[in-house]
């Protein structure tokens, strides 16, 4: 990346950041941003139980309506800056893994891991660092993830490490040995969708802010840039999961 390092900009001196146009609307997102961020950490764990996507939902509830009682701009206009293609296109994304749920496409999946690699959780561990982060790396990794979890899940049913109850979402008591064959899981659907353009929610949303502003980018050029870095990623993923699965 000699290109972007290399760079130097002499920076104006005359430049002086504006002040707040709306100060106790910013102490206010900033106080909603918090809040939100511990539901996310904290949420299930209250007595309500309240799940990531309520507690989204909740968030942008309430700043909707702290725009419309500050009357900062139309709660219209705030509706018509959203990236509703982006959305879409998750969206279509998680419709399309429900899909192959539904098939029983990720119960085969499950099926056959074990009967290939059998209990051997180190190759199964390398089989999903490797494998999802190919295939994250051309869908969304939220979706990749989420049906991962079901499929892996599926998996530790079938070797009969955990009980079928293992399948349900209460499930808690997980052994130990099963830990690096998520985090696996988790590597591989992360980091894969650096890659490209559309592996991850952010990219594809910030090549479309870079789109509406005259700065597109081409799916090539940030691939580029990208699959190097996650090469290096995955690489250094799998010396941890091999020093996690002999020392856990």
């Amino acid at each position: 990346m000699r290109d972007c390092w290399n760079v130097r900009r002499q920076l104006p001196t005359h430049l002086v950041a504006p002040p707040l146009k709306e100060p106790m609307l910013a102490t206010y997102a900033l106080l909603l941003l918090l809040t939100m961020i511990a539901l996310f950490l904290l949420g299930e764990q209250l007595p309500t139980k309240i799940v990531p996507p309520g507690v989204a939902i909740i968030a942008c509830s309430v700043a909707l309506l702290l725009v419309y009682a500050i009357k900062i701009e139309p709660v219209q206009k705030v509706l018509g800056d959203i990236d509703w293609k982006t959305l879409i296109f998750i969206t279509s994304m998680f419709v399309l893994v429900q899909a192959l749920v539904k098939a029983g496409f990720l119960q085969s999946a499950s099926d056959d891991i074990f009967r290939r690699f059998g209990s051997d959780r180190l190759e199964v561990a390398f089989l999903l660092l490797i494998g999802l982060a190919c295939v994250s790396s051309v869908l969304p990794n939220i979706p990749v993830v989420a049906a991962s979890v079901l499929m892996v899940k599926g998996y530790f049913v079938i070797a009969e490490i955990v009980p079928e109850e293992a399948l349900g979402n209460g499930f808690v008591a997980w052994p130990i040995a099963t830990l690096p064959v998520f985090i696996a899981m988790m590597f591989g659907g992360t980091l894969g969708g650096n890659a490209t353009l559309i592996g991850a929610s952010a990219n594809i949303v910030s090549a479309g802010i870079c789109a509406a502003h005259g700065k597109p980018i081409r799916f090539a050029t940030f691939m580029r840039y990208g699959l190097p870095i996650t090469l290096a990623q995955i690489a250094v993923a799998a010396l941890y999961l091999l020093l996690l699965h002999y020392f856990v």
